[in-house]
């Protein structure tokens, strides 16, 4: 049986040429993508909208939704109706998946989020949606969330539950734990090391055992850069180059998670701010030793890329989800389409 895969889709492509892509991909087999929703670039619900609209069978995550830009009955509504619009696949799931995040500094507090106690307003989220997705009438006094006999109330079509599974995009360790214990899978960061995951994995399990479940009831879905190219690999190495330095400059999250060295990160830092530029990542490339990225992503040749990925899933995931960094996504859906590590 050929590995689960997926792709990861920010806003590197024109989006019509992404639609392309994930046409693509379902016709080469890949399970599902994943949709960024963690900058002020595009909008994680009108994409998955419009790639449901093109597809059958594919499933669609948000990588991931910040909680604290709607309003946990806004997004439980949210999700109902693209779950309404993609249906289920041929296997009776979900088409949709609800990956929530707590976003990062600095972009959260520059719109005026309050990130206060991220743990206590994460849970209290996913306890919230999680109940308005069975369609009853819910009532919840939190410390972030508050709801008066509030439920979904569609008045015409389907009133059953939404079957809709919960991720987290959890990097930290506590928040990894909390993933573990409250829901039905983790939306593992890239830009980290395999040793990073193993050690997050067990992170997860420590979670999932307050509840008595096991690893095997955690889905564990990773984003991993994918710059691949066997015409240009040194060009792909640059571009890798470019996208370590943007994340140890500008998300602080993924910089701690990354292992890269403090001084490295300062010397980047000076260069790559946010927003940052295409110009101002290709400048800080140069800093970025090659080690650092084959330590962190799939890079080079196809051969190469799958090898990397395989050593990701040895540690512990179960779904690569391919963040493609060349302008040409359809050669990194060719080197996993039917792939078995």
């Amino acid at each position: 049986m050929s590995q689960r895969m997926a792709l990861y889709l920010q806003d590197k492509h024109p989006i019509s040429y992404e639609i392309e892509m994930v046409k693509y991909a379902e016709e080469k087999g890949f399970s599902e993508i994943w949709q960024a929703d963690t900058r002020l670039a595009r909008d994680c619900v009108v994409m998955m909208s419009a790639f449901l609209a093109e597809t059958t069978t594919l499933r669609f995550g948000s990588g991931v939704l910040p909680i604290y830009t709607r309003n946990p009955a806004v997004i439980a509504a949210t999700w109902s109706t693209m779950w309404e619009l993609g249906g289920l696949t041929p296997q009776g799931e979900s088409r949709v998946m609800l990956g929530l995040g707590a976003w990062w500094e600095p972009i959260a507090s520059r719109v005026g989020a309050d990130r206060r106690k991220p743990l206590t307003a994460m849970r209290e989220n996913i306890e919230a949606i999680r109940q308005l997705f069975t369609m009853e009438e819910v009532s919840y006094d939190g410390e972030f969330v508050q709801l008066d006999r509030v439920k979904l109330d569609v008045a015409f079509g389907d009133t059953g539950p939404r079957d809709i599974p919960i991720y987290i995009g959890a990097t930290g360790p506590k928040m990894l734990e909390l993933t573990g214990e409250i829901c039905d899978g983790i939306v593992l960061n890239y830009v980290v090391s395999t040793d990073y995951i193993r050690e997050a994995v067990d992170l997860v399990v420590a979670g999932a055992a307050k509840v008595d479940k096991t690893i095997a009831d955690i889905d564990r879905p990773e984003l991993l850069v994918c710059s691949l190219s066997d015409d240009d690999p040194d060009e792909a190495m640059l571009t890798g180059k470019s996208l370590v330095a943007y994340y140890l400059g500008t998300e602080p999250h993924i910089m701690k998670a990354s292992g890269a060295d403090p001084d490295l990160v300062e010397r980047v830092k000076e260069i790559v701010g946010w927003p940052a530029t295409e110009a101002d990542y290709r400048k800080a490339a140069h800093l970025i030793p090659d080690e650092l990225v084959r330590k962190l992503m799939a890079v080079g040749t196809a051969d190469q890329c799958r090898e990397k990925v395989a050593e990701y899933i040895d540690a512990g995931v179960t779904c690569p989800i391919l963040f493609p960094m060349m302008d040409d996504i359809k050669p990194v859906i060719d080197a996993f389409a039917d792939w078995t590590p």
